[in-house]
């Protein structure tokens, strides 16, 4: 498995952590529970934002990249 595949692998976990933290947010009935869940949802928001600027710097630098 190369970089690029390996970057983009874990960009497609993270969006599917991140779709599940939203879903327990919205179906948590403990309030505590909900903004724990809400807190850690905004945190893997930067954390999609900061591994989608590594695959485009990534397929910017190596063309063999881009579009796997």
């Amino acid at each position: 498995m190369t970089i690029g595949s390996q970057v983009k692998q874990s960009l497609a976990n993270m969006k599917a952590i991140h779709a599940t933290l939203q879903q327990l947010a919205l179906t948590s009935t403990n309030e505590e529970a909900q903004r724990a869940f809400h807190e850690a949802m905004l945190q893997t928001e930067q954390m999609i934002a900061a591994l989608k600027g590594r695959i485009s710097t990534l397929e910017r630098e190596e063309p063999q990249y881009k579009g796997m």
